[in-house]
């Protein structure tokens, strides 16, 4: 291997095996004292998943009667530079949730989920419950209409929260997807609708960018024309202000649309550098990863996977769909991670300096959780996942739906 990968390692017996592993550099984590909620939460991670040369075993039990922290990575992922990979076994901080699709995180360090079809929003943590991080219902969103895929989807926090109190979120409503904004506990105020509904093909990612703006996902609506039609806010990616007013700079005068010919977007990150990705169900073929720019065409219904055609962009990647259905996704240093729902696994694509996938895609956790919804970065450089498994399509474990923390370490993956 001729990168050194630094990985974050608690188990001595996996430490004395890495080691061996030929130019791997190993240094042992460390445990934050327990001084801040987000940080001292649950059982210190142990094991090294994706090195193969070794089985390490499973990491030490806690000490009896304290409760379990989690190590806090020893710096946030890198904005540029290599990428990395998952150095730490991941641990269930919130579990018996029904179907959690959206998470967004607030200023002390708690997260806002969203579960589709109860339309409750949770808040978990900071502080610790019996079972992890502490789950408490906050909020039920009735004007939400739960059938086949749609729901209570998307959510976001807004950038001045600490003094607006503002959440955003997306919803399947009785004649279309809705965009609305609110104070937690009070109701609802639509700031975009008329977004084209389905049973399946809703979107409703929701984030805002680097710039300020609240970005969104939608589907086509099961009517793979309007994708194509820039007049429609099916199968888009809209971009708007805190108002649901387009946002300047948009491509199209007067329009939300920031690019179109999506079948279905379910995630979205930007990297270091401001370049926005999103992972795009395919039909029967293809899943891909787009990295989007303004006002291009992304093919759909025209093409699945690559198009090479000059009118279209390419995906960066693409994926079979058993293996895929990407949904959401996350940018964690050099390295897209996106989770798979049909593929039950995560995904991770390094990117080069410049963007571009730098070898093929590699996978963890591959069927150890079931469906995976979502992939965010948390605040404190971890990695949240959701699991879906009471979603229609899945097998339910007793304690699903669960949310996982992992820790994604700085290190290069192998170029050999």
């Amino acid at each position: 291997m001729s990168d050194r990968a630094n990985l974050i390692i608690e188990n001595p017996a996996a430490a004395e095996c890495a080691a061996r592993l030929s130019g791997v550099s190993i240094r042992r984590a460390t445990i934050a004292p327990r001084r801040t909620s987000a940080a001292a939460v649950a059982v210190a991670m142990a094991a090294v998943v994706g090195l193969t040369a070794c089985s390490f075993g499973p990491p030490a039990p806690d000490e009896a009667g304290k409760p379990p922290r989690f190590p806090t990575p020893s710096a946030s992922p890198p904005r540029s530079g290599g990428g990395g990979g998952v150095s730490s076994a991941p641990m269930v901080i919130a579990k018996g949730l029904r179907v959690p699709w959206g998470v967004a995180f607030l200023p002390d360090g708690g997260a806002l989920v969203t579960e589709r079809d109860t339309r409750r929003i949770l808040k978990i943590g900071p502080e610790i419950g019996p079972d992890g991080l502490k789950v408490a219902q906050v909020q039920q969103i009735t004007q939400a209409q739960p059938s086949g895929e749609g729901g209570l989807l998307g959510i976001a926090v807004s950038p001045a929260y600490q003094t607006d109190k503002t959440v955003f979120v997306y919803y399947t409503a009785a004649d279309d997807n809705q965009i609305a904004k609110l104070v937690l506990g009070e109701r609802p105020q639509p700031i975009v609708t008329g977004i084209p509904k389905s049973s399946i093909h809703n979107g409703g990612r929701l984030a805002f960018g680097p710039d300020g703006y609240l970005y969104a996902t939608t589907g086509d609506g099961s009517r793979g024309a309007q994708s194509q039609d820039v007049r429609s806010l099916a199968g888009k990616i809209l971009r708007m202000t805190p108002a649901g007013r387009p946002a300047p700079g948009n491509p199209f005068p007067n329009s939300l649309v920031w690019s179109y010919g999506h079948r279905n977007v379910q995630g979205l990150d930007w990297d270091g550098q401001g370049r926005l990705y999103a992972a795009e169900f395919g039909q029967n073929t293809w899943d891909e990863i787009n990295r989007i720019e303004p006002g291009k065409n992304y093919g759909w219904p025209e093409v699945e996977g690559m198009a090479n055609d000059s009118r279209i962009v390419n995906p960066i990647t693409v994926k079979a769909t058993s293996e895929a259905s990407w949904s959401g996704m996350a940018v964690a240093g050099q390295v897209i991670v996106a989770a798979a729902l049909r593929g039950t696994r995560l995904w991770l694509i390094e990117l080069t300096g410049a963007g571009t996938p730098l070898g093929a895609p590699r996978d963890e956790l591959n069927g150890q959780y079931g469906r995976l919804r979502t992939a965010i970065r948390a605040p404190d450089g971890s990695l949240w996942v959701t699991t879906s498994n009471h979603d229609g399509r899945g097998t339910p474990a007793p304690t699903d739906d669960r949310i996982l923390r992992l820790v994604l370490s700085g290190a290069a993956i192998s170029k050999g």
